[in-house]
C-alpha cells in the first residue's frame, strides 16, 4: 500500500465506526445504498469489514474503531467513452446486446462510465451544418437508458463534448432518463453527486472545457468545487474530458493543448491541482486513445481511459482506438491505496466491445506510461495490474 500523502489541505471529516463492521461473506448480495455489493477482485487486498493484506488475523470485534475504519476498503470502477449509436449508425437489435459481452467485467461496488451521447428524445436542436466531416451529432431515446443500468453501470458522467449535442432540453432530458432507471449522474456546472456507497461517502464530479459543464480550463474555481466535495464524502473521483484527439495524441505531454481551435486544458497541471485540493482520483477520457497513468501524492490519475463501446461505428474501433477497458481501483476509506486493475477491451468492427484475451491495452498503457511519467508512472503489469511506482 501507498504511503499517505503530505498535503496542505484541511482533512476532510470521516465518520466515526461504532460497533464491530460485520464481516462480509464473499458471494453475499448485501445491500448498500441501493447499488449490490459485489465479490472481492482477486487483485484487490480487501473489501469492507475484511483485513487488508498483512494486517492482523484477530476476529473483527477486537479491533478498535480506528483499525477498522483503516482496513475498509471499496471498489471503483469507470470506463472511457460510450455511444450507444446514432442517427444513421445504429446498432442491430435496437442495441440490447451491446453490452451483452463485457457485463460480467462490471463487478464494482461503484461503476462509472463516460457517457458521450443525449438519451433523450429529437429536441429538434441541430449542431452541425450541412455537409460538415468534422462535427458529429448523437443521442439515442431515453428507454437506451436501461441498457446501461443493465450492463451494471451506477453512475454516469455527463461532462463531455457531445453531452449537449441535443441542445440544453436534450441534455436536461438525459438526466431525467438517467434518473428514471436510478442512474446518479454527474457533469452539470456546480453539480456533486454524492454516493453512498457500503457506507462510505463517495463524491463524483465531473469537468471539461465547455459551457455546459465544469469548466477545467478555470482552475481555480475547478479547485473550489473539489474543496467542497471533500467536505461532503470521505473520497473524491474526478470525471474529466480533455486533451487533444485521435492516434497522433497518445503522449500526455505538459501545457494546454489545443485541438481544433478549442482550448482542450492542460491535463497535468489539472489532475494535480484537483489532488492538491482533496481529490483521490482522476479518471481521464476524451482522446479516444489510452494515454499513460500517474502516481501524484499516492493518488492514481489516468489520463485517458480511451474508447470503450462505439455502436454502429460512432466510434471508430480500428487499430488502437477499438483499445479500451474496465479500470478497478480498490482505495481505503482514507483514500489510500489498495489494489488496482485494468481489466482489458476491444471492440469489434461496429464498435461492440469484449474483453481482450491479449491484453493490448494493457501493454500499450505499460509503455506510454513508461515514456511520459519515467518515474512517477503507474506499473502497469501484463495483464493490467495496477501498482505505484517504487519508492
Amino acid at each position: 500500500m501507498a504511503t499517505p500523502r503530505r498535503s496542505s489541505r484541511t482533512p476532510r471529516p470521516r465518520l466515526i465506526l461504532i460497533g464491530a463492521v460485520a464481516l462480509i461473506v464473499i458471494g453475499a448480495g448485501a445491500a448498500y445504498g441501493g447499488l449490490t455489493a459485489q465479490h472481492k477482485p482477486e487483485w484487490a487486498s480487501g473489501k469492507a469489514g475484511q483485513p487488508s493484506a498483512g494486517a492482523s488475523a484477530s476476529p473483527q470485534g477486537d479491533q478498535s474503531p480506528a483499525a477498522q475504519a483503516e482496513s475498509e476498503t471499496i471498489t471503483l470502477g469507470a470506463t472511457g467513452d460510450n455511444v450507444m449509436g446514432g442517427p444513421g449508425n445504429m446498432p442491430a437489435n435496437n442495441g440490447k446486446d451491446i453490452y451483452a459481452k463485457v457485463k460480467s467485467l462490471f463487478d464494482a461496488d461503484l461503476m462509472m462510465g463516460n457517457l458521450e451521447e443525449p438519451v433523450t428524445n429529437d429536441t429538434g436542436y441541430r449542431k452541425c451544418s450541412p455537409g460538415s466531416t468534422q462535427c458529429h451529432q448523437f443521442y439515442v431515446p431515453p428507454s437506451w437508458a436501461k441498457y446501461l443500468k443493465d450492463a451494471g453501470y451506477d453512475l454516469m458522467n455527463m461532462a463531455n463534448n457531445h453531452g449537449n449535442d441535443m441542445g440544453s432540453a436534450g441534455y436536461k432530458g438525459t438526466q431525467q432518463s438517467l434518473d428514471a432507471v436510478g442512474l446518479k449522474h454527474t457533469g452539470a456546472p456546480g453539480e456533486i453527486t454524492v454516493v453512498d456507497v457500503k457506507g462510505v461517502k463517495v463524491a463524483v464530479v465531473g469537468f471539461s472545457s465547455y459551457a455546459w459543464n465544469n469548466s477545467l480550463i478555470d482552475i481555480p474555481k475547478a479547485q473550489d468545487l473539489i474543496k467542497e466535495a471533500a467536505g461532503q464524502a470521505d473520497l473524491v473521483v474526478v470525471q474529466v474530458h480533455m486533451g487533444s484527439e485521435g492516434t497522433a495524441y497518445t503522449h500526455v505531454k505538459p501545457g494546454t493543448e489545443i485541438f481544433l481551435r478549442e482550448n482542450r486544458g492542460d491535463p497535468v497541471a489539472f489532475s494535480h491541482a484537483m489532488i492538491d485540493a482533496g481529490a483521490d482520483l482522476i479518471v481521464g477520457h476524451g482522446p479516444h486513445v489510452l494515454r499513460a497513468m500517474e502516481f501524484y501524492k499516492d493518488r492514481l490519475i489516468a489520463y485517458s481511459l480511451g474508447n470503450f463501446l462505439g455502436g454502429g461505428r460512432t466510434l471508430k474501433p480500428d487499430g488502437i482506438l477499438g483499445w479500451g477497458g474496465v479500470l478497478k481501483v480498490t482505495l481505503h476509506k482514507d483514500g489510500t491505496w489498495a489494489g488496482g486493475q485494468l481489466q482489458c477491451t476491444i471492440m469489434n468492427n461496429v464498435g461492440i466491445p469484449s474483453p481482450d484475451a491479449a491484453n493490448h491495452s494493457a501493454t500499450q498503457l505499460s509503455k506510454l506510461t513508461k515514456a511520459d511519467f519515467p518515474k512517477t508512472g503507474a506499473v502497469i503489469g501484463g495483464t493490467g495490474k495496477i501498482t505505484p511506482p517504487a519508492a
